[in-house]
């Protein structure tokens, strides 16, 4: 036996880890372009469809309805299906909508505007199991130690997507039209399915990985089981508790949606995402528009300027997580690990009200830029939801989440929609999106309280 243990140990270990939280970012990254090819082409597309800001408002939003209601289906479907299945033909559905978003400039105004509201309620549906199988993925192949850090890669190609592809974009629909950058995002898109399909895998599956990396992730609470065949008890590493796993064939109880609706913990958790989604969707929406309309930038323009934000959003965002993670290792409880990162980038996000009291576009900018690191510094709720999922309901927990935190993607364009139109500027936009960092704050701090794994009865 100590032969057998000594082998494993003087193997090599592999980092097999890292190339699948690489392809988290990259799929995550064109999922979000997605989401902002709207904003992108928005400006021109309102002018072509005449569609005033309430309008645009409600467009927008068509997203967040179908991401809502999708999350608890999308769920279950990745706990009955797994990650990868279900993933890779999430990601082929909505970039085939993507793709066909662009073909409604053919037709009739009327008929465009309502072609396009549901092909938008398309993409939305087809998204939501993906940031339920990104957590999912982080829970079952890193350890609680480096899930903090895990989490953030993944989550920060949020910015990342803004970096890479709104200037893309904005060139896009400066050359070409704005139907083109519909075509162009969803034949990346459709790409990228076929590659995830080849190189993702579940850690007992995948062809590379050494015992090594296997034993160690294992040992570091990974729950390596998630999408292998089911036993009747499981133990959970990263709570040492036995659980009882769900059938692979059984529907998701309706006790176990209410046991996570009545834990305080997770509700802080829920309002906490809500708030940060609302930032998240004033930038994928509206941000863009900010530039042209309040700040008279082109759209050409806009595309390179709203990168610059990002780049710091993607830089905090990875620090984040970093600086999480530093501190379990120095011996940081969990609340303590996860929460600091979040008030304080909570905090810095509600600069951008000082965007108000300056008329310097290269001021706007920096501020909102140090906004965006703040925004992006304080992103760690997949990381709370890794620490906190039952291992039987992984998937419907990470639903669940994303459909409070998502509901923002619905209530954020149309508010702010308008706010603009009521007020002819972005001033109290700005004030509305800020009081959300500062509930979120309220959330982790007063309502959240310990942050560990839930136990299902």
């Amino acid at each position: 036996m100590a032969n057998v243990v000594q082998g494993v140990t003087a193997e090599r270990r592999t980092r097999i880890r890292y190339g699948i939280v690489a392809m988290l970012f990259l799929v995550t990254a064109i999922n979000y372009a997605d989401r902002a090819t709207l904003s992108m082409a928005g400006t021109s597309m309102s002018k072509d469809l005449g569609l005033d800001a309430v309008a645009m408002g409600f467009i927008f939003s068509a997203f967040g309805w179908s991401y809502v209601i999708g999350q608890l289906p999308g769920g279950w479907l990745l706990d009955r299906f797994g990650s990868k299945r279900v993933y890779a033909a999430s990601i082929f559905i909505w970039s085939l909508f993507t793709i066909l978003q662009g073909t409604v400039s053919f037709l009739s105004v009327s008929v465009a505007v309502t072609t396009l509201f549901v092909l938008r309620f398309m993409v939305g549906f087809a998204e939501a199991p993906s940031f339920p199988a990104n957590g999912r993925i982080v829970a079952s192949w890193f350890p609680a130690a480096e899930r903090g850090t895990a989490s953030a890669i993944f989550n920060s190609a949020q910015y990342f997507a803004t970096v890479l592809f709104a200037p893309i974009m904005g060139w896009v629909t400066h050359r070409f039209g704005w139907p083109y950058v519909f075509y162009f995002m969803g034949a990346v898109g459709i790409v990228v399915s076929f590659v995830w399909m080849k190189t993702v895998h579940s850690p007992k599956d995948h062809p590379r990985i050494s015992s090594a990396e296997l034993a160690h992730i294992k040992e570091g609470g990974a729950l390596i089981d998630m999408d292998g065949p089911k036993k009747a008890a499981v133990a959970d590493d990263a709570a040492a508790q036995a659980i009882t796993t769900q059938s692979a064939n059984e529907a998701p109880k309706l006790s176990y949606v209410k046991q996570l609706l009545s834990n305080r913990m997770l509700l802080g958790v829920y309002i906490g995402q809500y708030c940060i989604t609302t930032l998240t969707y004033f930038f994928l929406t509206w941000f863009p528009v900010y530039l042209v309309k309040e700040r008279g930038m082109s759209i050409l323009n806009a595309g390179f300027v709203a990168a610059l934000p990002a780049v710091c959003g993607f830089v905090g965002g990875v620090l984040g997580g970093i600086f999480s993670d530093f501190l379990i290792r120095k011996g940081c409880s969990l609340t303590v690990a996860r929460k600091v990162p979040i008030v304080v980038g909570m905090l810095l996000s509600t600069s951008m009200i000082a965007c108000n009291y300056v008329d310097s576009s290269a001021v706007v900018v920096a501020i909102m830029a140090f906004a965006f690191f703040g925004k992006g510094l304080g992103a760690l709720g997949w990381a709370v939801v890794a620490d906190t999922s039952p291992k039987q309901i992984a998937g419907l927990s990470g639903g669940m989440f994303n459909t409070f935190g998502n509901i923002a993607a619905i209530t954020t364009p149309i508010i702010i929609g308008y706010i603009v139109k009521a007020t002819g500027s972005f001033s109290g936009a700005l004030v509305f999106v800020a009081c959300n960092a500062v509930v979120a704050i309220i959330s982790y701090l007063v309502i959240v309280g310990e942050i560990k794994r839930v136990e299902l009865k």
